[in-house]
């Protein structure tokens, strides 16, 4: 049986700024709308938490089944490692994403928007269908999508738009900014497993773009923030405090583009994850103050 300390390490902790960060950035945004209800925000972060740490464990689930998980270089995985049974994690992922479902279903109660059903029924399928089922989108390269969507723009809108019932410009380019460094994150994952993703038949992006071509996505997406802070900062100067979060990317970019692989690539998912809170803090608190 799995000790407590496997079980956290299982559930990824490095991936947690990939479900604060939105949200933070998302309660700035309706700070300056003038709507913000800190139960509802919250309640916005408990889905979060909840989902990614559902998804987690889910992909641990559905890789460890699948074989893809035997020969790996990042974190514990529970069930590839033999850590933990495939049905204790399935479980676990069940759990986390029941819980997910009962403190959104209060959100949508209290908004009074029944269609955020569909939308919080789509969080959950897109967290399963990554790498579960028959034909997991996660295989065939559109993990970076679905993160997008889900952990930028669903994230950080749906935050919004549950306090203040609208989203603003400002709010759509927060949604796309975390998006970018989210999925950022998952590229700087899938980086470093290109050589046993391709072994296992996980045709992730990484595989499809190839070494090179992955490591100039990933600066790509870091990019995209920072020339969002500077469309924020036009119409909100004090936005541009968002600038300060930069400095945290130098050590992860230098680590991708210098070619590092294998372990070493693995500090560069916490600093890109970090960076991204960073800029959500800085960004949010500067959105909340101009409202």
């Amino acid at each position: 049986m799995a000790t407590v300390a496997e079980w956290i390490e299982g559930a990824r902790p490095r991936t947690l700024p990939n479900a604060i960060a939105p949200v933070l950035v998302g309660v700035g945004a309706a700070a300056q709308l003038d709507a913000v209800s800190w139960w509802r925000s919250l309640l916005a972060l408990l889905v979060a938490v909840a989902l990614i740490i559902g998804v987690n464990y889910a992909n641990d689930y559905s890789d460890g089944v699948r074989g893809t998980d035997n020969e790996r270089v990042g974190p514990l995985r529970l069930v590839g490692s033999g850590a933990a049974s495939a049905k204790a994690v399935l479980g676990a992922a069940l759990g986390l994403f029941l819980l997910a479902a009962l403190f959104g279903l209060v959100l949508v109660l209290a908004s009074g928007q029944w269609w955020l059903l569909l939308v919080g029924a789509s969080c959950i399928a897109g967290a399963w269908f990554y790498t579960g089922g028959s034909r997991p989108y996660g295989y065939a390269g559109f993990g970076e999508v679905a993160v997008f969507v889900f952990f930028g723009l669903t994230a950080v809108l749906g935050t919004v738009y549950v306090q203040a019932e609208r989203v603003s410009w400002e709010a759509l380019g927060c949604a796309v900014a975390v998006g970018c460094l989210s999925v950022a994150v998952l590229v700087a994952n899938n980086l470093r497993d290109i050589p046993t993703d391709r072994e296992a038949g996980k045709i992730t992006l990484a595989v499809r773009l190839g070494d090179r071509g992955t490591r100039r996505f990933y600066l790509a997406l870091v990019t995209v923030p920072f020339l969002v802070t500077a469309a924020l900062a036009f119409a909100h100067p004090a936005t541009s405090v968002g600038l300060l979060a930069a400095p945290l990317l130098v050590t992860p970019v230098r680590a991708v583009m210098a070619g590092n692989t294998g372990v070493r690539l693995i500090p560069v998912l916490r600093d890109t994850g970090m960076a991204m809170l960073a800029w959500a803090i800085l960004t949010g608190t500067a959105l909340a103050f101009t409202g």
